[in-house]
C-alpha cells in the first residue's frame, strides 16, 4: 500500500472523568477515501480535535509527509495542508464567496490594500475547478447550502489542502448536491489528495470511500478496505454486537383522533389537512423544501397561521407561540438541536429541564429535588452517555445531544411529539436505541408525528404516511401501501394510481 500521508499513531487524551481516546490511531493514503466511522462518542470529533491543534495530545504520535508535527491550532494545521469541512459551516452569509474563501488573508498590493481583482481571479478560479456556476462576487447567502458546502471545499483547495477532512459533509444536502460533492470528491482523490471522510450514512461510504477506520469508545478497532467489508459487518465493528432489526416497528391499537388538520395554510403551507390518532406514529416524507418542517412549526406555534382548523382531542386551538404549543401539550423536536432545539453553553440537567420549569417550580421556587430526580430517570431510560447531569452539553457527542433534546420535549408530558429529523448525524446504536424510545412511547399512547428525510426510516418506523411537495400533501399510504419508489414519486409531485397505491 501506498506510504500514508497522514498517520496519528496510539493518540490518548483524557479530559476530567472521561477517557476520550484510548489508543486511536488512523492512517490517510494520498488519492484514497478513508471513511472514519464510530458511534457518537466513539472519538471521531476528538480525534480531528487533536490533530488540528484544538486540543494537545497526552501521548501518542502525529506524522505528516513522514515528518512528525504537532499544530499549535487550526490556523497552523490549515497553512500546512490539512483542512477541516466542518458539519456546521464556518461561513459568513454576508460576505462574498471570494471574502468567504480568503478571509482573513486576502491578498494586498504592495503598499496595502486588497487587491480585489486578484481575489475575485483565484476564487473565480477556484470556483471553476469544482465546476461551481457562480460569480465570486456574489454573495454567499444567496447560493444554496449545497453550494455554500462547496465554497467551503474551495476554501480548502485555496491551501493547496493536501489532507481534507470532511464530517457529515452531505447532513443537509439535496439528492442532486450530494451527487455534485460526490463528482467533486473523486476529482480531488485523483489528484491525489486524501480524504477523510466521517458520517453515518453507510450507503454513502459504500458508494465514495476506499477504506475504513474504526474507533470505538475512543480505541481503535481496526481499518479495513471497503471490498472486504460488508453493512452488517461494519455495524458490528462500530457498536460491538449485532444489530438484529434496525428498524423495531411494533403494532399497537390505535386510539381516536388526537389530532386534525383542516385546510391549514401559513408560512410555506397551503391548504393541508390529516389528522393523527391517539398511539400512531404519523411519518411525513418529501424532498427538502417541501414544506415539512414549515407544516409542523405551524401546528406547534413557531410559525404564522393564515387560514383554517387545528383540532386536538376535538377542541379547536390557535397556539400563537412555541410556549403556547407547549401549554397545549404539543412538544416539538427541532431537526437543528444546535440552534434551535438546546442551549449548548448549559449543562444538561439545565436544558433537559429548561421546557418545564413551570411544572417542577412551587410559585417562584424551582423544586430542586424534582428536578434531579427527573433529569436522571431520562438519562437512565435514554442511556445518555455523560460524566455527570452538569455536564455542558456542547461537550456530549451529537447522538447525546439529540437524545437531550428528545428528552426534554418528554419532560413536558406531551400528547404529541413531533420529531423533526429525530436521527440526523446520529450513529446506528443511537438510532436503535431511539427507535425503541418511539416505539415505547407509542405503546402507552403518545401521537407520534416523524418527520425524515431517510426514507427506509420513515417507511421502517411508520404506521401511516404522508407525502408532502411543494407545501401540500401529494399523497397518503399506510405501512402496506408505501414503498420508496411510491413516496419518491410523490414527492416529486407525480400523480400515483390510487388502485396501484
Amino acid at each position: 500500500m501506498t506510504q500514508p500521508i497522514l498517520e496519528l499513531n496510539n493518540i490518548e487524551k483524557s479530559f476530567p472523568g472521561v477517557k476520550a481516546l484510548d489508543g486511536a490511531s488512523l492512517r490517510v493514503y494520498p488519492g484514497k477515501v478513508m471513511a472514519l466511522l464510530g458511534e457518537n462518542g466513539a472519538g471521531k470529533s476528538t480525534l480531528m480535535k487533536v490533530l488540528t491543534g484544538i486540543y494537545s495530545l497526552d501521548s501518542g504520535k502525529i506524522n505528516y509527509q513522514n515528518k512528525p508535527v504537532s499544530f499549535d491550532g487550526p490556523r497552523a494545521s490549515q497553512s500546512a495542508g490539512i483542512s477541516i469541512i466542518h458539519q456546521e459551516l464556518n461561513l459568513i452569509p454576508e460576505l462574498s464567496i471570494a471574502e468567504n474563501i480568503f478571509l482573513g488573508r486576502e491578498p494586498t498590493y504592495v503598499f496595502g490594500g486588497i487587491n480585489w481583482p486578484l481575489m475575485y481571479q483565484q476564487a473565480d478560479r477556484l470556483l471553476a475547478r469544482l465546476k461551481i456556476q457562480h460569480s465570486a462576487k456574489q454573495l454567499l447567502g444567496s447560493i444554496s447550502l449545497g453550494e455554500q458546502q462547496m465554497v467551503e471545499i474551495a476554501k480548502a483547495l485555496s491551501f493547496e489542502s493536501k489532507v481534507i477532512i470532511m464530517d457529515e459533509p452531505t447532513d443537509a444536502l439535496t439528492d442532486t448536491e450530494t451527487e455534485a460533492l460526490f463528482a467533486v470528491i473523486k476529482e480531488l482523490r485523483n489528484q491525489g489528495c486524501g480524504i477523510v471522510y466521517i458520517s453515518h450514512r453507510l450507503k454513502e461510504i459504500f458508494e465514495i470511500c476506499d477504506d475504513i477506520t474504526v474507533l470505538r469508545d475512543g480505541k481503535f478497532i481496526g481499518q479495513r478496505s471497503i471490498d472486504d467489508i460488508d453493512e452488517d459487518s461494519m455495524i458490528e465493528m462500530m457498536v460491538g454486537r449485532r444489530l438484529d432489526e434496525q428498524f423495531p416497528r411494533i403494532n399497537y391499537q390505535h386510539g381516536n383522533t388526537c389530532l386534525e388538520l383542516k385546510g391549514l395554510s401559513g408560512s410555506g403551507i397551503r391548504q393541508v389537512s390529516f389528522h393523527l390518532n391517539k398511539g400512531e406514529i404519523l411519518g411525513i416524507s418529501g424532498l427538502m423544501g417541501a414544506g415539512r418542517t414549515e407544516l409542523m412549526k405551524v401546528i406547534y406555534g413557531a410559525l404564522n397561521r393564515d387560514s383554517g382548523e387545528v383540532y386536538l382531542e376535538g377542541k379547536a386551538i390557535h397556539p400563537c407561540s412555541p410556549q403556547e404549543g407547549l401549554a397545549l401539550g404539543i412538544a416539538y423536536i427541532s431537526e437543528d438541536r444546535k440552534k434551535e432545539g438546546l442551549v449548548l453553553g448549559l449543562s444538561v440537567k439545565e436544558n433537559m429541564s429548561l421546557s418545564c420549569l413551570k411544572q417542577l417550580s412551587n410559585g417562584p421556587q424551582l423544586k430542586h429535588g424534582d428536578e434531579i430526580i427527573a433529569v436522571e430517570d431520562f438519562i437512565t431510560l435514554f442511556n445518555i452517555k455523560t460524566p455527570s447531569r452538569e455536564q455542558i452539553i456542547g461537550n456530549l457527542s451529537g447522538g447525546n445531544q439529540q437524545k437531550v433534546a428528545i428528552a426534554k420535549g418528554l419532560m413536558t408530558r406531551p400528547k404529541i411529539l413531533i420529531l423533526d429529523e429525530p436521527t440526523r448525524g446520529v450513529d446506528v446504536g443511537a438510532k436503535k436505541e431511539i427507535y425503541q424510545l418511539i416505539n415505547q412511547f407509542k405503546a402507552e399512547g403518545m401521537s407520534i408525528i416523524l418527520v425524515s428525510s431517510e426514507m427506509p426510516e420513515v417507511l421502517g418506523m411508520s404506521d401511516r404516511i404522508l407525502v408532502m411537495h411543494e407545501g401540500t400533501i401529494s399523497g397518503e399510504f399506510s405501512a402496506e401501501q408505501a414503498d420508496q419508489e411510491t413516496l419518491m414519486a410523490c414527492a416529486v409531485g407525480k400523480k400515483i394510481n390510487e388502485d396501484a397505491a
